[in-house]
């Protein structure tokens, strides 16, 4: 399971070093693409597979369905850890996430999140997220 958050920087080629105990989790080869909230997601091999699986029942003709599938698949790479354990954000994505720096990776469980850090501190923040109204609005998800 993928937990946790690591912070990291970005070297001059847009490389980012993945944090050893997710390394264990997603592996050697894995899938980055545009996430939600302005990061980006990624997904080990099989994770991967199993969320294409998901894009692939929804309906053509449903132009949110059209669109969704879109955002995930367009700017997806596939990426490779090199022997230092870094791997390379493509600049689209960089551009997308508003990554220049200094990011943070979060596991969330089938997947993690690469975020700007100063749009995660924001994001995370008290002012921003509060545990007990998260809780209330869970019991619309049956949690």
């Amino acid at each position: 399971m993928l937990i946790g958050e690591y912070e990291h920087s970005l070297d001059a080629k847009g490389r980012l070093i993945m944090p050893a105990k997710i390394r264990e989790d997603i592996g050697d080869k894995f899938i980055i693409t545009k996430g939600l909230d302005g990061c980006l997601f990624g997904f080990s091999s099989n994770e991967w597979i199993n969320f294409e699986e998901k894009l692939k029942t929804l309906p053509l003709t449903n132009k949110n369905a059209r669109d969704f599938v879109r955002f995930f698949l367009s700017g997806a790479i596939e990426c490779e850890l090199d022997k230092q354990g870094r791997f390379l954000i493509s600049n689209n994505l960089r551009q997308y996430a508003n990554m220049e720096k200094e990011v943070v990776i979060i596991g969330v469980g089938t997947r993690i999140e690469i975020w700007n850090k100063e749009k995660w501190t924001s994001y995370n923040s008290d002012e921003n997220i509060s545990a007990d109204d998260i809780a209330e609005n869970m019991t619309m998800l049956g949690i």
